[in-house]
């Protein structure tokens, strides 16, 4: 056997079994600088090159562009100056390691509200509609998340329903391979069977989320449920939010399981700005995307979709960090039918049109953008409108291939959209209102 197999058989065993897991650092730190030279010299030979083991020794961070250097301790301090930052972020994460990750320039970082964490401008969603996190292999999971650190990504955020928990396992046995310094958000839903103990049914909740991810603690938990005025017509109420889940959310803060604490901003618009004056939140989740932008502009009668009111402006005064969601209306702002094979195959709109089709539709409007030079693709425009908005802590994204990734970045690195094009998009939404009113 020559040279070459006998280093490709040694990395496929460290590659696929817990021998690596087992090894003292120092050790991997001469595999991974091995293993990194060798595949520099091999990629480009297609008989030797075996893609899926590359695949995995990307993952476990031993090729080209990242390096471990080994640094002592690796909790960082955590800052609470507000505004933003093209540093790295450095904060008291869920799994501090000893030693710090390479990062690429360009990933901006801003404060997550009042909580003192300084958070990527792009975050990794771990979600059903992308699907990666669930559906990918686990050697395109690794890898995904070690270049997500790579490119700046500091948050990533999953929830027990993704994948019925498999979401939190994949993201956890990623994170326990590649022992990266990051913030993982994850999320808890109550039924009306929950509400006689909200305080039980949180707890548990949490406790299996945290053994599905393999965590002592999360940095931020978040209720998954809509929310609505009055009891009785949906879980959870105003009232029964601010009574029982957050003193529940409160317990388990002071328990250490989790930093902080937030909402899912969905539900009854009414409401959510009731919440937003009565509650101490740490964090929101906003949906706010191009085919409704109502929680961030004044949106003209007739609106085709829900109403937040402006909802943005209203966290940041109240120091309410923002995540956005859907800041894609689930790939509609792609602007095509067509779906990633890892992707959920359909999917609902959340606050925007009847039906996905209704939505893709829609989006065709916005290539204006696109057309007039403003911006390259409707996915572009997408996530640097989110970021236009002063409010926005961080866009979350669920991705279904490594290339998303990588376009995403490219993407938020150019920054918040021109004020020309910000105009621009006024015009388009009154053609919306018109269009709805017709």
């Amino acid at each position: 056997m020559s040279l070459t197999n006998h280093m490709w058989s040694g990395f496929n065993l460290l590659a696929n079994v817990g021998v690596w897991q087992a090894l003292p650092r120092d050790v991997q730190v001469v595999i991974e600088r091995t293993a990194a030279s060798f595949v520099r010299r091999q990629r480009s030979d297609t008989d030797v090159l075996n893609r899926d083991l590359a695949e995995r020794l990307a993952g476990r961070g031993m090729i080209l562009r990242w390096t471990w250097r080994a640094s002592g301790a690796g909790s960082a301090r955590s800052t609470r100056d507000g505004g933003r930052s093209s540093a790295p972020a450095r904060g008291a994460c869920s799994k501090p390691r000893s030693g710090r990750w390479a990062r690429e320039a360009g990933m901006e970082y801003r404060a997550l509200g009042g909580t003192g964490l300084r958070v990527s401008a792009l975050g990794f969603g771990c979600g059903n509609v992308g699907g990666l996190m669930i559906r990918g292999s686990a050697a395109e999971r690794e890898r995904a998340v070690a270049r997500a650190v790579e490119l700046g990504v500091n948050y990533f955020d999953t929830a027990p329903l993704y994948g019925d928990g498999q979401s939190e396992r994949n993201l956890g046995a990623a994170l326990k391979t590649l022992r990266v310094p990051v913030y993982v958000g994850t999320k808890v839903r109550l039924d009306a069977a929950d509400m006689k103990d909200v305080r039980g049914a949180i707890g548990r909740s949490l406790d299996a989320s945290l053994g599905r991810l393999g965590l002592p603690h999360v940095d931020l938990l978040q209720l998954h449920n809509n929310i609505v005025g009055e009891r009785g017509t949906g879980p959870v109420s105003v009232g029964a939010l601010i009574g029982e889940v957050i003193p529940a959310l409160q317990a388990l803060q002071s328990q250490g399981k989790t930093r902080f604490w937030g909402i899912t901003a969905l539900g009854d618009t009414g409401a959510l700005h009731r919440v937003l004056d009565a509650a101490s939140l740490h964090t929101a989740q906003v949906c706010y995307n191009l085919l409704n932008p109502s929680a961030g502009v004044e949106v003209p009668s007739g609106f085709p979709a829900q109403d937040f009111r402006r909802l943005l402006e209203h966290a940041r005064e109240r120091r309410v960090g923002v995540v956005v969601i859907r800041v894609l209306a689930a790939g509609a702002l792609s602007g095509v039918t067509a779906r990633h094979p890892v992707a959920v195959p359909t999917v609902d709109p959340i606050a925007t049109g009847p039906d996905y089709g209704s939505d893709v539709e829609r989006a065709q409007a916005l290539r204006a953008l696109v057309t007039e030079g403003q911006v390259a693709t409707l996915v572009e425009a997408s996530l640097r409108f989110a970021l236009s908005h002063e409010a926005v802590s961080t866009v979350l994204l669920g991705y279904s291939s490594l290339e998303h990734l990588e376009y995403a970045a490219t993407a938020v690195a150019k920054g918040p959209l021109p004020a020309a094009a910000l105009a621009r998009l006024s015009t388009v939404w009154a053609g919306f209102g018109r269009g709805a009113e017709a």
